[in-house]
């Protein structure tokens, strides 16, 4: 018989998995409050499984620092601290500007055309008023880098906190009046400064970015912690 030629066959999801990415998509776009319980009983009835696939896929987000697992206690959604935001933003900023770098020299057409698909995205919503979908769209900004840096250990070591800092966007951004409007304006430049090969510049810009955001969800933070 002749020899079959090989071919990739996609898989289903498993059932851990489904239900991972509608629990991550749920704390990330701030259905689940920061520190909220989460009960492996109530979420089963939810999503209509058993508990079983519910119980792995929180032990994934908890890998992923999304949800914290206290023996005896249950679980609970990832409550930040100001201290926490520093560390992450300090990180943050470190992968994002190696990822850039990249990025510039590697792969400078690709990463800006993701930029701009990612910035209509934010035009657009800002034009309907969705801050939820304003937040996706930077998110997905701050993706490109990785998606073409060509560097899959800087992929990696993003992904290990990207859902972390989508989450914070999410849950300290949105509520925040004229942040998105700022936002805008700093994704302006950085592309500006990235289709012109401005490296310095685009390191500063990002730096002012992430730390606005750091200072600015450390403030909510305090805040909420005082009252």
């Amino acid at each position: 018989m002749k020899a079959i030629r090989r071919f990739k066959v996609q898989q289903p999801k498993s059932l851990v998995t489904i239900v991972e990415e509608r629990l991550r998509k749920a704390i990330i776009d701030a259905e689940m409050r920061f520190g909220e319980a989460l009960s492996e009983d109530a979420l089963s009835s939810a999503l209509g499984v058993s508990r079983t696939p519910v119980r792995e896929a929180l032990a994934r987000l908890q890998l992923q620092g999304l949800v914290t697992i206290v023996p005896k206690k249950g679980t609970f959604v990832f409550a930040p601290t100001a201290e926490d935001v520093a560390e992450l933003c300090t990180f943050r900023f470190m992968l994002e500007t190696n990822a850039l770098r990249e990025c510039l020299a590697t792969a400078r057409e690709a990463t800006l055309d993701g930029m701009a698909s990612a910035i209509a995205a934010m035009d657009a919503a800002q034009a309907s008023g969705t801050r939820h979908d304003y937040a996706r769209a930077d998110t997905g900004f701050h993706e490109v880098f990785f998606l073409h840096c060509g560097n899959r250990y800087l992929g990696n070591a993003y992904r290990s906190v990207s859902g972390r800092v989508a989450a914070l966007r999410t849950h300290l951004s949105v509520p925040l009046e004229g942040e998105q409007a700022r936002s805008m304006s700093e994704h302006r430049l950085m592309v500006e400064a990235f289709a012109s090969g401005r490296l310095a510049d685009l390191d500063g810009l990002l730096r002012q970015h992430i730390l606005r955001a750091r200072d600015a969800y450390g403030d909510v933070l305090r805040r909420a912690s005082a009252g």
